[in-house]
C-alpha cells in the first residue's frame, strides 16, 4: 500500500505532475517522429482464411492448374436502356483488344472479345440486348490501392473509347449507356474506399460527441478536455506503436480495425478518466487540501480502474485465438490501446488535476461546507444549505423492494432477450453498402438483366483419374439451383484435373447460397465417383469462389464463436474471484452481463429489423458484440460493486448498497452515455455492419447503464445478504438505525 501511495505522490506532487506531463508529452512526439502512422502500415486485402480452409486449397489448384483463370475478377458492366448498339460493341471490343496489348496494373488477363465476329459477341448480351459482362481478371493477393489505380485507368480508357462519361450516366436513363465495375475486385475497392473515407470523419465525430457530452453533463469547460487530452495522448501513443509492430510484420492492421479501435479508445478511455474525476470531485466536496482530495480518489479507484481495463484488455486480448483472420487482426489494436489507456488514466489524468485543482471543475467548483460558509460571508451573503446527494432515492428502492426490482428487470431483459431468436444474419458484404455504390449499381444491373449468381460462379475443380468430367458437369446442370455451367477446362501441370464454372440461380453472397456449397461438393463427389467405377473420390473434388469463401467464414466464425465466448467469460471469472474473492458475486456478475448481452442482440434486432427495415444483421456482430458488451459491462459492474464492498466494512450492508448506488450513479450514468454515444458514432457512416455494430453496442451499454447497474446487481446482492460475499469474510456492522432501509 505504501508503495502504491508513493508513486501515486510521484505522479501528482509539486514536481511530479508537471514532470508526469513531459514525459507523456515527449513520448507522443518522439514515437509520433520515430515510427510508422499506423494508418500507412494498413493492409487492407489480408487474407481472413487460412491456407487448410477448403476454397483456400481449391484457389491454390486453380491457381496451379488455370493460371489464366485463376485471378480476381473485375466485371465492367455495360448497359443502355433500348438495347446496346454495334458501336458499343465495337467500343468494347477496342477496349479489349488495347488491355491485351496494353494490360492494366496488375491485369493478368481479358477475354478476346476483339477476336470474336459481331455475331458471336452479341450471343453474350442479355436476353433483352440491353447489358453485357466482360471480366477483366487481376493478380491475387495485390494491395487495394494498385488495384484502385488499375480501376481508375480502366475507367479513362472506357470514357476515351466510348466516349461521353459512362460511369456518371445513370444505369436507369432513357438515353446514354452507363457503365459500371462490380465483382470481387469492384466490391473489394468500394469496401475499402468506404472504411478509408470513414477514418477522419469518425474520428472528429467521436471527439465532437464526447466533448459535448461531457459539456452538457459537467458544464465545465477544463473538465470537458481533460479526458480528451488524455485519450489523445494515449491515441498518440498507440498509433504509432501498432505501425511500428504491423510493419515488422507482427501484426497486421486493417482500417476496418483502426476505425472500431478509435471509437473504443476514447468512449472506453473517457469512461476510466471519469472513474477517478468523480472521486476527485467528491474529495474537493469534504477535504480543503486539494492533494489529499486528489491522493484520496487515487486510493479509492485506482483498483477498480486497473480492474476494470485489465477485464477489457484480457476480454479483447482472446481473440487472439480467433482462426477468422479480421477477428484475429482486432485482438491486439483493440487490447493494446485499452492498455495504454488505462495507464493514462492512472498516470497521465491525475497529474493534469494536480496541476489544475479545484479550476478543473469551473465554473462550477466543488467546496467543502467550510469553504462554501467562508465564501459566504465575504461576499456577504446567507449561507446556503447543503443539498441532499441526489441519486439516493433509487438506492433506497433497491434496498426497500429487492424482489420487486429483482423480477421485474430480469423479466424486461429476458423479453427483449427473448428477440435475439428470431434475429437474422447475413455474409453479404454488399448489403452493407449504399444503394448508390459502383459495385452495387452494377451488381443491380447483372441481377436484372442475367442471373445474380454470374456476378461470382462457383468453381468446381475434380481430379478425374479415370471417371468423367462430363458426367459431373451433367449432374451439377440438373440441380434446381443452377443457372448455367461452363464447359470444363483441362488443368495445364495435371490434364487428369478439370475446372467447370458453376452459375446458381441466385445472389451467391446470400445465406441460401453459401448453404448449396456443401451440397454442391456432394453431388459432384458422387458423380465423379460413379463415372469411375465407385472409387473414393473425396480428396479429388474441390469448391472454390466466392461463395465457398464465404460459406468456410461462415464455418470459421461459428468455430471462433464457440471457442472465444468460452473464454472470454474464464477470464472475466478468474479476475473477478481474484479481486471480490466471492464465488457468488462473481456468479451474479457474469451472469447478469450474460444476460444483458443477450437482451441488447434482441433490442438491437428491434431497432435494426422492424425500425430500419433490414433482412439481417452482419454474421460478424454477435460475436464482436459479446466481447465488447460482456468487458465493458462488467466495467460498471466492477466499479460499483467496489464501493459496495467498500462501504460495507464501515457500515451496515443495505446502508452500504444505498450509498453505493448513489455514489456511483452519477459517474457512470454519465460514462455509460459518453459510451454509448460514441459507439452510436459508427451509425452515421455509410457501412451498414458498423451501423449495426454501433447499434447493438450502444443499446447494450445504456441497458447496463440504465438497468443492470442501478437496479438488478444491487437489488440481488441486497437479496443475497451475507452469502454475497461467499467464501470471504463479512463482518457484520450492526443497524443503527431501521431509517438506513426505509428513508
Amino acid at each position: 500500500m505504501r508503495m502504491v501511495e508513493r508513486f501515486h505522490s510521484s505522479v501528482t506532487g509539486r514536481r511530479g505532475r508537471w514532470i508526469t506531463l513531459l514525459l507523456w508529452l515527449v513520448l507522443a512526439v518522439v514515437l509520433t517522429a520515430t515510427l510508422p502512422a499506423v494508418g500507412d502500415e494498413e493492409v487492407n486485402n489480408a487474407a481472413n482464411l487460412s491456407a487448410s480452409k477448403p476454397s483456400e486449397q481449391a484457389a491454390a489448384v486453380d491457381e496451379r492448374e488455370f493460371p489464366s483463370d485463376s485471378g480476381t475478377p473485375a466485371l465492367l458492366v455495360l448497359h443502355r436502356e433500348g438495347g446496346l448498339t454495334a458501336d458499343d460493341l465495337a467500343g468494347l471490343q477496342k477496349l479489349t483488344a488495347q488491355w491485351e496489348a496494353a494490360p492494366l496494373p496488375e491485369q493478368v488477363g481479358v477475354p478476346p472479345l476483339h477476336k470474336l465476329p459481331m455475331p458471336a459477341l452479341q450471343a453474350e448480351l442479355s436476353e433483352d440486348g440491353s447489358t453485357i459482362v466482360t471480366p477483366v481478371l487481376f493478380a491475387s493477393g495485390v494491395e487495394v490501392e494498385v488495384l484502385k489505380e488499375s480501376l481508375v485507368q480502366l475507367r479513362e480508357d472506357a470514357a476515351d473509347v466510348l466516349g461521353g462519361d459512362p460511369f456518371g450516366t445513370s444505369t436507369n436513363a432513357a438515353d446514354g449507356l452507363s457503365a459500371r465495375i462490380t465483382g470481387p475486385v469492384g466490391i473489394q475497392v468500394d469496401a475499402t474506399g468506404l472504411f478509408k473515407n470513414a477514418d477522419v470523419s469518425l474520428l472528429l465525430a467521436t471527439v465532437l460527441i464526447v466533448l459535448i457530452i461531457l459539456l452538457l453533463i459537467y458544464r465545465s469547460p477544463v473538465l470537458a478536455f481533460i479526458p480528451l487530452i488524455a485519450v489523445g495522448f494515449a491515441y498518440m501513443v498507440v498509433g504509432p506503436i501498432l505501425g511500428a509492430m504491423a510493419h515488422e510484420g507482427w501484426i497486421t492492421v486493417d482500417s476496418q480495425g483502426i476505425s472500431i479501435m478509435t471509437v473504443l479508445l476514447f468512449g472506453a478511455g473517457t469512461d476510466y478518466c471519469l472513474f477517478l474525476i468523480s472521486q476527485f470531485r467528491h474529495n474537493l466536496g469534504e477535504v480543503e487540501n486539494k492533494w489529499q482530495a486528489l491522493m484520496k480518489a487515487l486510493t479509492g479507484s485506482a483498483g477498480a480502474i486497473a480492474m476494470s481495463g485489465l477485464t477489457v484488455v484480457l476480454s479483447l486480448s482472446a481473440l487472439l485465438f480467433a482462426e477468422y483472420g479480421a477477428y484475429h487482426r482486432f485482438a491486439v489494436p483493440f487490447s493494446l490501446s485499452i492498455l495504454i489507456m488505462a495507464i493514462a488514466s492512472l498516470t497521465l489524468v491525475p497529474a493534469l488535476l494536480a496541476i489544475f485543482g479545484r479550476a478543473s471543475f469551473y465554473p462550477f467548483v466543488p467546496r467543502t461546507p467550510e469553504m462554501i460558509a467562508e465564501r459566504a460571508r465575504k461576499k456577504g451573503k446567507p449561507i446556503p444549505s447543503k443539498k441532499a446527494p441526489r441519486g439516493g432515492r433509487i438506492g433506497r428502492i433497491v434496498v426497500r423492494r429487492p424482489w420487486a426490482v429483482v423480477l421485474s428487470t430480469i423479466v424486461l431483459l429476458g423479453v427483449l432477450a427473448g428477440f435475439s431468436s428470431q434475429m437474422k444474419v447475413t455474409f453479404d458484404i454488399l448489403s452493407s453498402f449504399p444503394e448508390d455504390m459502383e459495385s452495387r449499381e452494377g451488381f443491380k444491373v447483372i441481377g436484372e438483366q442475367f442471373s445474380e449468381g454470374s456476378l461470382a460462379p462457383v468453381r468446381v475443380i475434380v481430379d478425374t483419374k479415370g471417371g468423367d468430367v462430363l458426367a459431373v458437369s451433367e449432374r451439377l446442370s440438373k440441380l434446381p439451383y443452377v443457372a448455367g455451367i461452363s464447359e470444363p477446362e483441362q488443368g495445364q501441370v495435371n490434364n487428369q484435373i478439370a475446372a467447370m464454372d458453376v452459375t446458381l440461380t441466385m445472389n451467391p453472397y446470400s445465406l441460401e447460397a453459401m448453404e448449396l456449397i456443401p451440397q454442391i461438393r456432394e453431388e459432384a463427389a458422387a458423380a465423379l465417383a460413379a463415372s469411375s467405377g465407385g472409387t473414393a473420390v473425396d480428396d479429388r473434388v474441390w469448391i472454390g469462389g466466392q461463395t465457398a469463401e464465404q460459406y468456410d467464414t461462415k464455418e470459421t466464425g461459428d468455430r471462433d464463436t464457440r471457442v472465444i465466448i468460452p473464454i472470454v467469460i474464464g477470464l472475466i471469472t478468474l479476475l473477478l474471484l481474484v479481486y471480490l474473492r466471492s464465488v457468488v458475486a462473481t456468479a451474479y456478475l457474469i451472469g447478469t452481463v450474460v444476460l444483458s448481452y443477450f437482451a441488447a442482440l434482441g433490442l438491437g434486432w428491434i431497432i435494426i429489423h422492424y425500425v430500419l427495415g433490414a433482412d439481417a444483421m452482419s454474421g460478424s456482430i454477435p460475436l464482436y458484440a459479446f466481447v465488447f458488451l460482456v468487458a465493458l459491462g462488467e466495467d460498471y459492474n466492477i466499479f460499483m460493486i467496489s464501493s459496495i464492498w467498500d462501504k460495507r466494512k464501515r457500515m451496515p450492508l443495505k446502508q452500504a448498497i444505498s450509498e453505493g448506488v448513489s455514489e456511483t450513479g452519477s459517474v457512470i450514468t454519465s460514462a455509460g452515455i459518453i459510451l454509448a454515444g460514441t459507439f452510436a458514432v459508427l451509425a452515421s457512416l455509410p457501412i451498414q455492419v458498423l451501423v449495426h455494430f454501433g447499434i447493438v453496442t450502444a443499446v447494450g451499454v445504456l441497458l447496463d447503464t440504465f438497468i443492470v447497474r442501478p437496479f438488478l446487481v444491487p437489488a440481488i446482492t441486497a437479496l443475497l445478504g451475507r452469502a454475497a460475499f461467499w467464501p470471504g469474510k463479512h463482518e457484520e456492522v450492526q443497524e443503527q438505525s431501521t431509517s438506513v432501509s426505509t428513508h
